[in-house]
């Protein structure tokens, strides 16, 4: 039996997710291709919608055990509209550093995800803005406000666009690159300069697709720079500032791990494991209550600048570094100074 069948009906489903195969893609199961994309999906289900004409291959549908190839499109389409289309109000706290009636300026705690996606279709960022904004502005994603964003566990300023004319502004100064965003960040290692430059483009990485990666040479990705200083140093870890000239996804988890120091405690990129220090296990165990107090990557978006749309004045916004954050950086500050010369 083929693989493939007929084109399906696309008038009677809603395209939930969609992924382009690279150039370099070796051939790969279409279950387990789609297993490296979505978070939370398991591989029961994959197949369970490949069986049910829901996995498309270049508008084809396909059993699971079709081998995607380099270029293929690949589709999950379903009966029902994606549940982040189907926006709810919720009235959630929101920490609200700045507003007037062009912008609003909000300082998002970890945990929170900034809008609805597969996995989290509610007590998002975007679920209380709407709440206590009637009528934002849609983006081209559909992502009511959103000029930027930041991770589900890094925390900090956010500017959302309250009118189409603020988001089309604030939209072409981050195309521009004319914003000013500095973010904390602890990494792994003690970094040898105190301040430097890191570039390299970043795209999907083609071992895991959850994480990005960074490829020097070539033109896979997209360009990418960070400027990082030395804040504070730990022996083992690193205390730094980081300023974004680009902002692709997951920039600063990337490019760090890329140079050696992968931030502190970021699961994904494996800053969950002792990277530096000691084998000694008292050390390990004071490593466990960093990360117990930090439950999370190290990673704090602590300033942001930006033209007001209409004013024109130049808005500069500081936010504190969280709770969480300082405890360990507290907890790194007395063992360094309880440590031997």
């Amino acid at each position: 039996m083929s693989d493939t069948e007929e084109l399906v009906d696309q008038e009677e489903f809603y395209e939930h997710f969609k992924y382009v195969a690279n150039v370099g893609q070796v051939p790969l199961r279409v279950d387990k291709f789609l297993m490296n994309f979505i978070e939370n999906a398991t591989r029961n289900k994959v197949q369970q919608a490949a069986r049910a004409g829901n996995v498309l291959v270049n508008d084809i549908p396909v059993k699971p055990n079709y081998k995607v190839k380099p270029k293929d499109v690949v589709r999950v389409v379903l009966a029902h509209p994606p549940h982040e289309n189907l926006l709810v109000a919720e009235d959630i706290p929101l920490d609200i550093i700045f507003e007037d009636n062009e912008v609003i300026v909000v300082n998002k705690p970890p945990g929170m995800v900034v809008h609805p996606g597969h996995g989290n279709y509610s007590g998002t960022l975007v679920n209380g803005l709407i709440h206590h904004i009637e009528n934002l502005p849609t983006n081209s994603n559909e992502r009511p406000g959103l000029v930027h964003r930041i991770d589900k566990d890094t925390s900090g300023l956010l500017v959302v666009a309250k009118t189409e004319f603020a988001m089309a502004h604030l939209s072409k100064q981050f195309f521009d690159r004319t914003t000013e965003r500095l973010y904390y960040a602890l990494v792994w290692g003690n970094i040898e300069e105190d301040e430097g430059r890191i570039e390299g483009n970043i795209g999907r990485s083609l071992k895991n697709r959850l994480q990005m990666d960074v490829f020097p040479d070539g033109d896979f990705g997209k360009p990418a720079i960070t400027h990082f200083k030395v804040i504070e140093r730990f022996n083992y870890v690193t205390l730094v500032q980081c300023k974004l000239e680009t902002g692709r996804t997951h920039q600063i988890r990337a490019h760090f791990k890329h140079i050696g120091h992968t931030l502190f405690n970021d699961e994904r990129y494996g800053g969950n494991a002792v990277l530096k220090g000691t084998t000694f296990t008292k050390y390990k165990q004071f490593v466990e209550n960093c990360f117990k107090a930090l439950p999370r990557q190290a990673l704090h978006a602590k300033t942001l600048g930006f033209e007001h749309p209409t004013t024109k004045e130049f808005l500069r916004f500081n936010s504190e570094i969280p709770h969480d954050m300082v405890d360990c950086l507290e907890k790194w500050r007395t063992y360094t100074i309880n440590q031997p010369d």
